[in-house]
């Protein structure tokens, strides 16, 4: 492995993890016994993080052994809300490393900015763990393509965060559609058209203190401190996010993906794969503020083949309205019908009017369950990163870049490299990995 060396590393590791205790809460009987239970180390005590963490340690068959943040004031939280709910207290350490170093875990959970996804990621896969990492899968496509690499060559489980895979609103839909009731369908559609707010222009500041920034920053360039390139809002800034598009784009494309590779089976024709045109048009037209991503978008998406198709992904983050009555959502259009996939529910419609619905919500309970499950089975999860979660990450980085240079790209499928582009290439991935912070070989 290079770059993230650990040689030497845990000479004196003790020190760098603290043993909270392992005090049991009464009454903890719904606990699969201990050699049945998944041991799990989570990475990251906030945001999405600390969500993962109670339905972890809510899950009968799981058991959160360590927690790594390297924000200590995040820490006592996530500790406490695991032990309300599993009846014992996680380690905690504030180096993601310790967990990848620890024989006695069978799976790690990425819960980390999208600039810290892969690392960890290939580092757990590499040594032998299984891996739930949170969406989008990568930075970038260079990532994503060596952690689908990682899950390769290691035979590893590796889910993805797109909850709404395991979900029965979107199962329930799924199965629906692959009736064959849309008819032939030609077009699908995602969108955001819920509001958001500007985020200002704050100055460079000390950062906060006991905080290990020089790690936090990991393989994106060192830049002085700022509120806005750090907790929640790093999401919007080039060196560590992916937008919108990447935050939660990623989950209606994929959704409306989904939807439509389930028209395509009932029309028993070529599966959809990955679009060979993509075309961005848009800006950062409305917010007046340092976020660097656009906040007005439509990107096309173009598949072709025997049977050509178009995806269209449409971006609206200050409308305080909803469109076909969802404010996220997709849709799959068809012949004969067409369905709208939202967040809690689902519709179809032929010419006179809805004929199907069906309910639910996007609580990644279900999905955690899913990838316990595909530990123990060995099977590919709902949101397989390699079948899956890889290719629903590669739409919205290949549309950032398209949208960043502003034109349209070919994208060689096979190789996941834009036709006759050095420009759009070189955005594959980042000029350098900060060092020591250097992507794994595999």
């Amino acid at each position: 492995m290079s770059g993230v060396n650990r040689r030497g590393f845990l000479a004196g590791a003790a020190a760098g993890v603290a043993t909270i205790g392992s005090t049991r809460l009464r009454g903890e009987s719904k606990k699969a016994g201990a050699n049945e239970r998944v041991r799990v180390g989570v990475i990251g005590a906030g945001g999405r993080a600390l969500s993962l963490n109670r339905s972890f340690a809510e899950n009968a068959n799981a058991e959160i052994v360590i927690i790594a943040d390297l924000d200590p004031r995040r820490l006592p939280r996530a500790v406490e809300e695991v032990y309300r709910r599993q009846g014992t207290k996680p380690k905690t350490t504030g180096d993601f490393r310790h967990l990848i170093d620890d024989n006695s875990l069978d799976a790690i959970v990425v819960g980390t900015p999208d600039h810290w996804h892969a690392i960890p990621s290939i580092m757990a896969m590499i040594a032998g763990k299984d891996v739930y990492v949170e969406k989008p899968d990568s930075h970038n496509i260079v990532e994503g393509m060596r952690m689908v690499a990682a899950l390769r060559k290691y035979k590893r489980v590796c889910q993805m965060g797109s909850q709404h895979r395991s979900t029965k609103r979107m199962q329930t839909a799924l199965e629906y559609i692959k009736t064959g009731a849309l008819g032939r369908s030609l077009v699908a559609k995602a969108w955001e058209s819920s509001r958001q707010g500007a985020i200002g222009f704050p100055k460079d500041s000390a950062v906060p203190a006991g905080v290990n920034y020089d790690m936090w920053c990991g393989s994106a360039p060192k830049r002085p401190f700022n509120v806005n390139r750090f907790h929640g809002r790093w999401r919007w800034f080039y060196d560590y996010g992916t937008g919108d598009l990447g935050n939660d784009g990623v989950h209606r494309l994929d959704m409306a993906v989904a939807g439509l590779q389930a028209a395509i089976e009932a029309q028993k024709e070529d599966p959809l794969g990955l679009p060979t045109g993509i075309s961005a048009s848009g800006g950062k037209w409305y917010f007046n503020d340092c976020q660097e991503f656009a906040d007005t978008l439509q990107v096309n998406y173009e598949y072709s083949g025997r049977h050509p198709r178009i995806l269209t992904y449409e971006m609206r983050v200050w409308c305080p309205y909803q469109y076909l009555g969802e404010s996220e959502g997709s849709a799959v259009f068809g012949e004969k019908g067409y369905i709208v996939l939202g967040n809690r529910r689902w519709r179809a419609y032929d010419r006179s009017g809805q004929v199907a619905a069906g309910e639910g919500d996007s609580h990644e309970k279900p999905h955690v369950q899913n990838f316990i499950d595909c530990i123990k089975s060995r099977k590919k999860p709902y949101c397989d990163l390699e079948t899956v979660g890889h290719p629903a990450s590669v739409l919205c980085h290949a549309g950032n870049i398209s949208a960043r240079l502003g034109r349209k790209l070919v994208l060689d499928t096979k190789t996941e490299t834009f036709v006759g582009d050095k420009e759009a290439n070189a955005m594959r991935g980042r000029p350098e990995w900060r060092k020591p912070w250097v992507l794994p070989e595999v």
